[in-house]
C-alpha cells in the first residue's frame, strides 16, 4: 500500500464550533487556514486516486496536553479539508476518513491519503 501526506498546522481555536466569534471574524480564519492547507498541500506533491472515493487517515497531535473532544477536532478541520480537497482538485465527499487522536505533543494534523492498489495521478 503506497501513502501519501501531509502535516497541517493545528487548527486555530476561533474555527472550534465552541468558539464565540461574529461570523464575518470566524470567516477570515476560515479562508485563512483554508490557504494555509492548501499551499501546504501543493508543496507536498500530494496525489489523489484517478476515481472515485478514496481512503484519508487523518490523526490529531495536540499542541498541549489539554483535553479536547474528538467531534470538536474534526469540525475544526471543515476549512482546512477543504483546502486539501482545493489543492488535489476534488471534492472533498471524496474523502473516506478514519480518524485518530494521539496523544503526542506536536501541534499539527497529519492527512494521510491511502493507495490500495490503486494508481496516483498528479
Amino acid at each position: 500500500m503506497k501513502n501519501h501526506s501531509v502535516y497541517l498546522p493545528w487548527p486555530p481555536k476561533e474555527l472550534s464550533p465552541n468558539a464565540k466569534l461574529h461570523w464575518a471574524k470566524k470567516m477570515k480564519f476560515k479562508k485563512s487556514y483554508r490557504e494555509i492547507c492548501w499551499a501546504l498541500t501543493l508543496e507536498a506533491q500530494l496525489i489523489a486516486p484517478k476515481d472515485g472515493r478514496f481512503p484519508v487517515k487523518i490523526t490529531f497531535y495536540p499542541p498541549d496536553k489539554r483535553h479536547r473532544d474528538a467531534d470538536n477536532m474534526i469540525a475544526s478541520m471543515k476549512a482546512g479539508f477543504d483546502g486539501v480537497a482545493d489543492a488535489l482538485k476534488v471534492d472533498d465527499k471524496l474523502f473516506r476518513p478514519t480518524f485518530l487522536f494521539s496523544d503526542e505533543v506536536k501541534g499539527m494534523v497529519k492527512f494521510e491519503i491511502e493507495f490500495p492498489g490503486q494508481d496516483a495521478v498528479a
